[in-house]
């Protein structure tokens, strides 16, 4: 692990927001292999589902009750990109920690899809995502740097707003089975796809266990007042910004292209006389 705290500087509330604020992956999994046809059913081919989600980080600073070995308190996850259930998805979560937690690895099999622990030092963390057997038969690996300090030296960390790393990914699953399509059809954690011309499935199956669904939505988890915004309107305002500020570096080289040809045209009319 690495330990960073001889670097940062202890001040006044301050939260440290980081991370990648647009959509900057897409992941396209591997087909299922067609060994278990009672659970795939049929497949639509050329057809692509694709769910986005965030995974990353939360660490508070725990200020007068830091001690040596345990400075942060901190979280990671992952999510929906709106913080949607990702229970109909996902079967269950994997957390491999560094090896000098007691025991390292951590399953998590119901949505939300996150561990708290405390500790001081930063570490990469693999996350393996098992999902559904009608969805996909494949595991999606990803990894995460624990982010536990400010990028800012000069930041001043907070035991009130957190250090905040997360990453954008749209994970998308190719020729998808009607099962599957008919049960997540009008779930929000899915981008549904447009289906082939005269093609119809059945009626959506019914959650049977109501609690359950509740305890799996993440609108409400204590966490989501800091989470980062990953929505269209985000994103187009993003674009806007970023297209003006392009427009603007344009228009400056422009006027310094005019400056240097007036000057050249000056010293060649001087040189001709």
């Amino acid at each position: 692990m690495t330990n960073s705290s001889s670097s940062k500087k202890h001040g006044q509330d301050q939260s440290e927001l980081s991370g990648p604020t647009s959509k900057s992956q897409r992941t396209k999994m591997g087909k299922s292999e067609d060994n278990d046809k009672k659970n795939s059913g049929k497949k639509l081919k050329d057809v692509e589902i694709s769910v986005p989600i965030v995974y990353g980080n939360m660490a508070f600073w725990l200020g007068k009750k830091a001690s040596e070995y345990q400075s942060h308190k901190w979280t990671v996850y992952v999510r929906g990109a709106s913080n949607e259930d990702l229970g109909v998805i996902i079967k269950r979560v994997v957390f491999q920690l560094h090896s000098s937690f007691n025991n390292p690895t951590r399953v998590v099999d119901a949505p939300p899809f996150e561990l708290s622990e405390a500790g001081w030092g930063e570490f990469e963390i693999a996350i393996t995502l098992h999902f559904h057997s009608d969805v996909c038969d494949k595991p999606l690996n990803l990894y995460h740097h624990l982010k536990l300090y400010p990028e800012d030296e000069n930041s001043s960390m907070s035991t009130k707003k957190p250090v905040v790393v997360e990453f954008y990914d749209e994970v998308v699953f190719p020729d998808p089975s009607e099962a599957f399509l008919a049960r997540v059809q009008n779930h929000p954690a899915v981008n549904f796809p447009r289906l082939p011309a005269g093609h119809t499935l059945p009626p959506p199956i019914p959650v049977e266990d109501a609690n359950r669904r509740r305890k799996g939505d993440t609108k409400d988890n204590p966490l989501s007042q800091w989470f980062l915004s990953f929505s269209e309107a985000d994103e187009l305002l993003q674009l806007a910004a970023a297209r003006q500020q392009v427009q603007a570096h344009i228009a400056k080289v422009k006027r310094q292209i005019s400056l240097i040809e007036g000057q050249h045209k000056q010293l060649k009319s001087s040189s001709d006389q």
